[in-house]
């Protein structure tokens, strides 16, 4: 059963509740959240599981391999409804007044085996920081480590998403949809994500929900699961056409 999740940024209770209520209502196919850990945010990742889960059983917080302290409990450990994370290694925080640790994604993702054993644990798969040799020597050593699934990086075209289903075909994989709408998101996504784009892509938004019901079908059609980031739009404008390709 193909699952989909919607990420929403948790910039506080009020924010992240009034985006759930948009989501339930025009994209009802949504069967879970994930929720991002964002520095610049006060409200935590596993701290907004605990509002978001009362809409959404199904929440998926991150948690950032470098923020853990390891003299510290792991976060989430005092939520008993807990029930999936996503552990992902984390980039360095601007403010250099935040401590980090030397934790790489693998050794917390143990570290979550080891002592909440009941947490079902993702890691992440990204197709263009690295070489695809070294991108999949990490699939098979965080699967290793406990990750029994994978949310990937957005994708944006198909070409990329067949190969990568072609990579990860025996694995359980969240693949990541977002749109990119104008040449400064554009920028963006090559500068900070290193995304080599196709020749043709079009920053429209029509293209972009043009793409996304492309690939969920694809989705859909080998059984697998998605997940929607919709940035810089509206949630209704991105979410409610693509509702469609579920109805059929």
């Amino acid at each position: 059963m193909t699952r989909i999740s919607v990420e929403l940024i948790p910039r506080d209770r009020n924010h992240i509740i009034n985006d759930m209520k948009q989501v339930k209502e025009c994209f009802p196919i949504a069967d879970s959240i994930n929720i991002p850990d964002l520095m610049r945010f006060s409200l935590r990742s596993w701290n907004a599981f605990q509002i978001t889960s009362s809409y959404y059983t199904r929440s998926i917080p991150h948690i950032r391999a470098i923020d853990i302290n390891p003299d510290l409990p792991l976060p989430g450990h005092d939520i008993n409804n807990l029930q999936e994370i996503l552990v992902i290694q984390g980039d360095p925080p601007s403010d250099f007044n935040k401590h980090t640790y030397p934790n790489s994604t693998e050794s917390i993702l143990r570290r979550y085996r080891r002592e909440l054993p009941n947490l079902k644990l993702y890691a992440a798969f990204d197709p263009y920081r690295r070489s695809p040799k070294e991108e999949l020597e990490h699939v098979l050593s965080k699967k290793e480590a406990g990750a029994s699934g994978f949310f990937t990086q957005p994708i944006f075209d198909e070409k990329m998403l067949e190969l990568c289903m072609d990579w990860l075909h025996n694995k359980t994989v969240f693949w990541g949809l977002s749109p990119v709408i104008g040449p400064k998101s554009k920028s963006y996504w090559e500068i900070t994500n290193k995304v080599v784009f196709p020749h043709n892509f079009e920053t429209s938004l029509q293209a972009n929900i043009d793409f996304a019901k492309k690939a969920l079908q694809m989705i859909k059609k080998t059984n697998q699961n998605a997940y929607l980031m919709p940035l810089r739009v509206k949630l209704t404008t991105y979410l409610s056409p693509l509702q469609e390709i579920f109805q059929n």
